[in-house]
């Protein structure tokens, strides 16, 4: 009952394994690494840049902020692009769907360019981790629609309301990262509480906008592996807030405790 329900909202899974295998291994992946900052070991970036470094025995390649984030979003958005080239033929979910991924890796690194103000690194191990990651999420979702087109549409049609989702997401993604970059002048890398928009309810809203935008995507997808990734950024980004939020409250004693990490009220 449970299955047929959900498989009215999805195309049937194409045949291809390599498909199949890799949506399996990026939802576990993903649920790992959240699993894994919770626990405190942290993909090395942001404020976590430098997390763990004492104990570590291997010496580490560091990437400016700046070079590490474009190294993380570039070659997504060329696979989103290319996508245009190798695929010429698509119906109107499959052109919708090229072209929300590669509107939503263009705005990341119109940010790095343009909004984010810095003050740590990145780790190369790190960098090179999170670009695959989104680099296979973008190819293999484009593959996986590529081979939907020929395969009947679902009974329930969600890519209007995924559009709705992923304007909403990308908006408020963009707007809260813009009042972070307002918290520095130039120069200045101190971090502070952020404030606006619903920082006051959560220390991480552009984590959840970004859950909304990757839920619009795969609203607009409509395949199982759109779907398996956003479950596994959802796992990823609930780590890394909660890892956030206890960051917080060890460095500003005047932190408000009411202030959840992800969803307002709840966590």
């Amino acid at each position: 009952m449970v299955m047929s329900v959900f498989l009215s909202f999805i195309f049937r899974p194409p045949t291809s394994l390599f498909i199949k295998a890799t949506a399996v291994v990026i939802l576990a992946s993903f649920a790992y690494v959240g699993f894994s900052e919770a626990s405190g070991k942290h993909l090395k970036y942001s404020k976590f840049w430098n997390a763990n470094s004492l104990k570590s025995t291997t010496k580490q390649i560091k990437l400016s902020s700046r070079a590490g984030m474009l190294f993380l979003y570039t070659p997504a958005f060329l696979a989103a692009l290319t996508s245009f080239v190798l695929f010429p033929h698509h119906d109107f979910r499959t052109l919708l769907l090229k072209s929300v991924l590669a509107l939503h890796f263009f705005k990341r690194i119109f940010e790095v360019l343009v909004v984010h103000q810095y003050s740590g690194g990145m780790m190369l191990d790190s960098a090179i981790t999170i670009s695959l990651g989104y680099f296979t999420y973008t190819a293999g979702m484009i593959y996986a629609q590529h081979l939907s087109q020929d395969i009947s549409e679902p009974p329930v049609d969600l890519k209007y309301p995924g559009i709705l989702l992923f304007l909403i997401g990308i908006s408020g993604n963009f707007y809260h990262h813009y009042l972070l970059s307002k918290l520095r002048g130039k120069g200045d890398k101190e971090y502070r509480i952020p404030k606006g928009g619903l920082f006051d309810l959560v220390i991480c809203p552009h984590y959840l906008f970004e859950i909304i935008d990757f839920l619009g995507i795969s609203f607009i997808s409509q395949t199982l592996y759109a779907f398996s990734f956003t479950l596994g950024t959802i796992f990823y980004l609930m780590g890394r807030s909660y890892a956030t939020r206890r960051w917080y409250l060890s460095k500003f004693e005047n932190f408000p405790k009411d202030v959840k990490a992800l969803i307002p009220y709840i966590f």
